[in-house]
């Protein structure tokens, strides 16, 4: 019984200083997490681009050609295809989303105009030839395959873009009174740069 006592004493005792410890718990190496910001293809450092194709002044895109018997020239074809491709739908969603923002600034608000303006433009875009496209770089994966960054400038773009807004508005009346206003205008040049 004497023992017993002793026993739960100590451990009560053991209990109390470590709750009173003026000593912070540091976590352990094994518990922080290790984050690794670096662009890895294929298990390899890879160039940045490869990960996030961002290029200023331009849209940027990545296509990416597996290892061929048909030889590089085909690779490069069919990377650049794909990037141009990539390309595209991103473009078409960039361009969608500031063309919501720009009818909704401009005071067309309705949801039913937004949609109309927004998918008249984005077919009008998706015509857009991505001719002014142009490979930009090439890096070779250790498994042969090949990635191509492709670009093509922001300002032929929304050049595009602009003109695809405004006959969209023309085809309204109404639409198309609201939009010469001054600050629609002003919100078309900030959506859609061209210098």
């Amino acid at each position: 019984m004497k023992n017993l006592t002793k026993l739960t004493l100590s451990v009560v005792l053991v209990a109390f200083m470590s709750a009173c410890s003026d000593k912070e718990a540091k976590p352990q190496p094994q518990d922080q997490l290790s984050a690794n910001f670096q662009c890895k293809q294929e298990n390899v450092l890879a160039p940045t681009w490869t990960c996030i194709p961002d290029v200023p002044g331009y849209y940027a895109g990545v296509g990416v050609a597996e290892k061929s018997a048909a030889g590089i020239a085909h690779m490069r074809r069919v990377a650049l295809m794909n990037g141009r491709s990539d390309l595209a739908q991103q473009i078409q969603t960039q361009v969608k989303d500031k063309i919501e923002g720009f009818t909704r600034a401009t005071g067309n608000g309705s949801a039913e105009t937004v949609d109309k303006v927004t998918t008249a433009v984005t077919k009008q875009v998706a015509k857009v030839d991505l001719k002014g496209s142009k490979m930009v770089n090439m890096w070779q994966a250790p498994s042969g395959a090949i990635y191509i960054l492709v670009t093509v400038p922001q300002s032929e773009v929304n050049k595009e873009v602009k003109q695809a807004v405004k006959t969209s508005f023309k085809n309204d009346e109404a639409l198309w009174q609201q939009f010469q206003s001054k600050q629609a205008l002003e919100q078309l040049d900030k959506e859609f740069p061209t210098e």
